[in-house]
């Protein structure tokens, strides 16, 4: 009996003992945490969206989403480029000189074709925000990132395509004449800026030489091809996209506009056109093998609408009619005001870039997502804000990348 009065005095000391120390834990964790709740950051991560989603791969229905490969290069980024697989690893990688001016992609050799931004040259300061939009250098590199080719311009800006001839198309800016300016209708007065840009499209030939260009301002109709209301008039068409659909004709995007339009690189003049009655502020126009062309219309501002949202669209061009469109729901879901891209895959699924947010996924023709990855590359931006936006990324089945096959 006394043995077992010693032994439960023993225990209520020692489980007394524990409480005491958990207890003194606790308060001192307490502190600990308050402390660091008042200096904020090193608990509770400031960036909202990094706080309140999942980074990397967050969805994969492998029975129909095509296998292959996202290559995407971070805004705000110092200038890596990633290549991640279908379960969101990374097998490559590219590390450049110049931070993205805006994005890369690959070249049938399996070369990496990259337009950066040039921060030493005379046009860093053209307007506000300008910087964010500009590039000035494009580049060739191969797998190891060794340069096979480049060239800069430091007007340069968004987009580039290589060509045939082993040059290169690409957007630039110019000024406006003023007495044309001055009839260009809509926008809002920029007081930081009297003048007003416009788009330059040039093409180059392997040796830098300019062998075609085509002005804007020229071709474009300052009554028709109105600047949206929600933005200033320093750019009349802030093209966002290139792509040469043949040798007489390219595919060119302007977002302050809403406008997308074929060029015929001859006459100069638009063989076809589609505005603001079926766009709002779009990106990544391309030419899809049908004849149809494929957009990603980031609606900012949508003619009718008073909620903001984005879509996806294909556009029937001979009757200009949107014959496939994905839209998530509620439409307010997928949103991103600016940047982004789509792109049609072999399988018949479109791969589609939410830029604003990092975010990359594979829908089915049924507008079902079945692949879905968010760049967990967070950095700084030009502003000061940490942000992990993509202007586009672009998918790639393994046949597309010899590389891999080597």
């Amino acid at each position: 009996m006394k043995i077992n009065c010693a032994i439960n005095k023993i225990m209520l000391r020692r489980n007394a003992g524990i409480v005491f120390c958990v207890f003194v834990a606790m308060i001192w964790i307490s502190g600990i945490l308050g402390k660091e709740l008042a200096a904020g950051e090193e608990i509770i991560d400031q960036q909202t969206y990094r706080r309140i989603t999942k980074t990397g791969l967050t969805a994969l229905d492998e029975n129909k989403a095509l296998p292959g490969y996202a290559l995407y290069a971070p805004i705000a980024g110092s200038g890596v480029v990633y290549l991640v697989n279908i379960r969101g690893e990374v097998v490559h990688q590219w590390n450049l000189p110049y931070p993205p001016g805006l994005y890369g992609y690959l070249l049938p050799n399996g070369n990496l074709f990259y337009m950066g931004k040039t921060l030493d040259d005379e046009t860093w300061d053209l307007w506000p925000d300008w910087y964010a939009i500009k590039g000035g250098v494009l580049m060739e590199v191969d797998w190891n990132g060794n340069v096979v080719w480049e060239y800069k311009d430091p007007y340069q800006h968004h987009d580039a395509r290589r060509t045939s001839t082993g040059g290169a198309l690409y957007l630039a800016i110019e000024q406006v004449p003023e007495d044309i300016a001055g009839l260009v209708k809509g926008g809002v007065e920029d007081t930081d800026s009297n003048v007003m840009w416009a788009d330059v499209i040039i093409e180059v030939d392997n040796a830098g030489n300019r062998i075609w260009e085509w002005h804007s301002y020229e071709h474009l109709d300052p009554e028709t091809d109105m600047i949206q209301p929600n933005c200033s008039r320093t750019e009349w068409g802030h093209a966002n996209a290139v792509e040469p659909i043949d040798e007489q004709r390219v595919l060119v995007s302007f977002r302050n506009i809403s406008v997308i339009g074929i060029v015929d690189k001859t006459s100069g003049d638009f063989e076809w056109k589609l505005g603001s009655e079926v766009l709002s502020q779009q990106h990544d126009a391309s030419m899809l093998p049908n004849g149809n062309v494929l957009v990603f219309d980031n609606g900012e501002f949508r003619q009718n609408e008073h909620i903001p949202y984005s879509r996806v669209i294909e556009v029937k061009t001979s009757t200009k009619d949107v014959v496939w469109n994905y839209e998530d729901s509620p439409e307010w879901n997928f949103f991103s005001p600016s940047v982004s891209g789509v792109q049609r895959l072999p399988n018949g699924n479109t791969f589609i870039t939410e830029g604003f947010y990092g975010r990359m996924f594979q829908v089915t023709p049924e507008g079902q997502v079945v692949w879905e990855y968010i760049s967990p590359h967070f950095s700084k931006n030009f502003h000061g804000s940490v942000e992990n936006m993509i202007f586009k990324a672009i998918y790639y089945t393994e046949e597309q990348i010899p590389s891999l096959l080597e």
